[in-house]
């Protein structure tokens, strides 16, 4: 137990007194710099880390005011104290969440300084104290400090449980939040240890890890909004990437046969719980694959990410629990749609029977789809946010997945899948299209769309489509969202697993 602590005021919370509490900070600062001492020196002393001391000393079990003759050098942030008259307690957090006691005495420092050190810390600060490894009277692990110096004066006060940060707050000041909560910290090593976790499951696959350009000339590999901008040097508008695909498929036909990227990408549009306007992606290929193949090694990627985390089973939206190790389900579109209005539909079944069905299920719909975009309106309204345990939802109509390829037994259908776990799309997997004619047809009416006001068709990149007339080969393929993956094992939302959102301008 530790021993008891204050807590200060909340920052830009609104208090009369918020810019008193600065100046008086100020103040402190000042009083350094006139004693000749630095409130932001270069260095300070430092021998051991917490972690360290806590490593060694936590599991001896030492006895109330014992003395371990060890005299260490320790920083950190000052996150709790409480001074008396003839004693100060401070707790000190280093970046991994890791505390520790310190403890200033009359009888080590002397009068002068023990006052010095109460007039000028205030929590928040960091500091550097030096000392013997201690432990206190109610046998808390401590130093008892014989000299301290500023390592960095914080000019602003710390939020407390009284006045916490509110979830905006919590974003805005995402430094704030890192430092006063345990939950900010942990999401930040948990996306940490994901993406080790990825990394490491495609290099025991013999894939290589590539850097694509994220300043494009044309937006392609999805159908999304892009963000665009003008590069100076060349007098050209340019787009940031919407997608990795297209140059990860050029890498590959220049003969990387397994590939991925985790990169940034950005898609000009709304944002909620599960979309954010820059995000990262991670995309592969595996030359000799298809969506089958490439299907195994995302299931892999994603448990063994849950495993290095320790979320194998996660809690769903509804209460339920999703044990990933379980076998994952396969269905089609098609049989999911049947499923869910209470008749047979597939790759068959004419538009004007789609409508409606659409209608009879109150799902609206834009005047120019056709069939296969009416099928996929009905399956994202009526299924995809029912499917809880992890589902891949697989042979899409043609005209919705123009990269994929053409299905091996029915017409009309491409092999592709969408894996969807807790109510939410989670990746996109295809047997990549690498005939480069029609490649061509579909990208020329994608382009046609887009030439027409669609903001989010692809529009036609040549490079690419010569790119593929060199031969690329047979491959599976998927992208999926690298934000969504930390979502689903931490049930946080996506603005809370990316370190630090787009926010509107305050």
């Amino acid at each position: 137990m530790t021993e008891p602590r204050e807590n200060p005021a909340t920052p830009d919370s609104g208090q009369d007194d918020l810019p008193e509490q600065i100046r008086v900070r100020r103040e402190k600062r000042d009083r350094l710099l006139a004693e000749g001492v630095q409130a932001y020196p270069i260095s300070v002393p430092r021998t051991h880390l917490l972690k360290d001391l806590r490593a060694k000393y936590d599991g001896q079990e030492l006895e109330p005011d014992t003395r371990t003759g060890e005299l260490v050098a320790v920083t950190g942030r000052v996150i709790f104290q409480r001074n008396t008259g003839k004693l100060c307690f401070a707790q000190l957090r280093e970046g991994d969440g890791t505390e520790l006691q310190v403890m200033l005495s009359l009888a080590e420092v002397g009068e002068e300084e023990l006052a010095r050190y109460k007039a000028l810390v205030d929590i928040g600060d960091l500091l550097s104290v030096q000392g013997e490894v201690v432990t206190s009277r109610r046998g808390e692990l401590s130093v008892q400090a014989t000299g301290w110096q500023m390592a960095a004066k914080t000019l602003r006060p710390l939020p407390n449980e009284h006045k916490p940060l509110n979830e905006e707050a919590r974003v805005r000041l995402r430094y704030v939040d890192l430092i006063v909560r345990a939950e900010a910290r942990d999401m930040v090593r948990t996306k940490a240890a994901v993406l080790k976790s990825l990394r490491s499951t495609f290099d025991g696959h013999e894939f290589i890890e590539v850097e694509t350009p994220v300043l494009q000339l044309t937006n392609g590999g999805a159908a999304a909004r892009p963000f665009v901008t003008h590069l100076n040097a060349f007098d050209q508008e340019m787009k940031l990437r919407i997608a990795l695909e297209l140059d990860l498929k050029r890498a590959m036909i220049g003969g990387v046969d397994r590939v991925f990227e985790i990169g940034r990408t950005f898609r000009n549009e709304g944002l909620d719980s599960t979309h954010a306007a820059e995000f990262s992606m991670i995309e592969s290929y595996q030359a000799y694959g298809d969506y089958d193949s490439i299907a195994e090694v995302t299931e892999e990627l994603i448990r063994n990410a849950a495993r290095a985390v320790g979320r194998s089973v996660v809690t769903a939206r509804d209460g339920s629990q999703i044990d990933l190790d379980q076998p994952w389900r396969h269905a089609t579109l098609f049989e999911l749609v049947s499923e869910a209005v209470g008749e047979t539909v597939d790759a068959s079944t004419e538009t004007a029977r789609l409508i409606k069905i659409a209608e009879q299920h109150e799902v609206e719909l834009q005047p120019a789809w056709n069939a296969g975009e009416i099928a996929l309106e009905i399956y994202e309204k009526l299924v995809e946010h029912t499917l809880i345990q992890p589902t891949y939802v697989r042979d899409y109509p043609e005209s919705v997945r123009p990269l994929a390829k053409p299905h091996r037994e029915i017409p009309g259908l491409v092999e592709a899948w969408d894996l969807i776990i807790n109510g939410v799309e989670l990746g996109t997997g295809y047997s990549e299209l690498n005939d480069p004619v029609i490649q061509r047809e579909r990208l020329v009416a994608q382009s046609l769309l887009a030439a027409a006001g669609d903001p989010e068709a692809m529009e036609l990149d040549e490079d690419f489509l010569r790119a593929m007339e060199f031969g690329m080969p047979p491959a599976g393929g998927m992208g999926m969202g690298l934000d969504r993956l930390v979502m689903l094992f931490t049930g946080a939302g996506i603005r809370e697993t990316i370190l630090f959102p787009l926010l509107r301008p305050e």
